[in-house]
């Protein structure tokens, strides 16, 4: 293993994005106050604009960076607002709102590619490989390895870090919810994804080198305003199912199908670096770690935390597949923008791309 030093690049809550929206204006407009300065029926006004706004597609930009900025709230914060905002009532009953259509939009996506019939724990390891098969999208990683340039590489990355740049803290939620067997093998995936003790190892710290090496900017959510709405619809699943427990099987099955379609995919974004040049241990150490630290975590996500877990509670077996279908189908449908985007622009980088490359700061 190649010697790492340095600590993590995120030293702090990230700034707050450009609203998007009637939704995300009222928000942020609320945010950078207190509570006790905004007029009497600011809670009622912003609970009816999220009600018509969790009336439309759930795919809306306004929707989903308003998902994305309450969220934020329960991880680093965002700065210069104050932390007491996190669980304000009003902002609770907003977040529920979203919630209810964004659970229902990702159970009817999920609901063909899930088994009819009953699946018993023993059973549960190939059932989660059956569903991993039945909601598979394009292969974005191919398209990495063999023919993608250096700037869609890096709006590749652009799209990823958004999640990877915090990686692991969505599901960790889900650690004291669990007993036993499963929340040991949690703790076990965990611990690898937060540098098994050594902050250089740390897969997020990985993934802002490989930012850096290609000169762009390693902040936490400097690119959130770049990303569509589908990007943020894929996070903000994460962060669903991890804040509430009785999501805990979904949380588990999600990040089982992540370890279990890992390897291999890194293995080609690897190979595409390198293709590029660009094959310093700096810049692909992140991928290359995948390689091997997933195709253990593999067994164990797929054995001893989903199996065991359901186990334990047969009932939730159905949310663990559940779980595990929505990780492989909102990251297909990420893969499938940014391949429907390079084939409509084959030639010329598009402006994210550019200024990512030059150094520039996109927010």
């Amino acid at each position: 293993m190649t010697q790492r030093t340095g600590a993590s690049s995120h030293t702090g809550p990230p700034a707050a994005p450009n609203p998007r929206g009637p939704l995300s204006t009222a928000l942020l407009s609320a945010l950078y106050r207190s509570p006790e300065s905004l007029p009497g029926q600011w809670a009622e006004d912003l609970s009816e604009l999220a009600r018509q706004t969790a009336s439309g597609p759930v795919e809306d930009d306004d929707f989903q960076l308003s998902l994305w900025l309450l969220y934020q709230l329960h991880y680093q914060g965002l700065a210069d607002v104050d932390d007491h905002w996190e669980w304000h009532p009003s902002l609770m009953s907003v977040t529920r709102i979203l919630e209810r259509p964004l659970e229902r939009h990702l159970r009817l996506l999920a609901a063909p590619h899930l088994p009819a019939g009953v699946v018993q724990p023993d059973d549960l390891p190939q059932a989660l490989a059956d569903v991993i098969r039945s909601a598979d999208g394009p292969s974005l990683s191919s398209y990495l390895a063999r023919q993608a340039t250096r700037e869609q590489f890096a709006e590749f990355l652009v799209h990823r870090s958004v999640y990877h740049l915090i990686e692991a803290d969505p599901h960790s939620w889900a650690i004291p919810r669990l007993s036993g067997t499963p929340k040991v093998a949690l703790v076990e995936i965990q611990a690898d994804e937060y540098g098994g003790g050594r902050p250089e190892w740390m897969h997020a710290k990985l993934f802002a080198d490989t930012m850096s090496d290609l000169g762009m900017d390693t902040a936490y959510a400097a690119y959130i305003d770049e990303v569509p709405a589908i990007t943020l619809l894929w996070v903000n699943t994460m962060s669903l199912f991890g804040l509430h427990r009785r999501l805990r099987g979904a949380t588990c099955g999600h990040l089982a199908a992540l370890e279990m379609t890992s390897s291999l995919p890194n293995r080609r974004y690897g190979s595409g670096l390198r293709r590029l040049g660009l094959s310093a241990p700096s810049t692909t150490c992140y991928f290359d770690e995948h390689i091997e630290a997933d195709a253990v975590h593999e067994q164990i996500a797929a054995h001893d935390l989903a199996a065991a877990l359901a186990r334990q509670d047969p009932n939730i077996v159905t949310d663990i597949l559940f779980g595990a279908a929505c990780a492989v189908l909102t990251d297909a449908a990420v893969a499938t923008h940014l391949l429907e985007r390079w084939k409509r622009q084959p030639e010329s980088p598009s402006e994210t791309q550019t200024a990512v490359l030059s150094g520039s700061s996109l927010t």
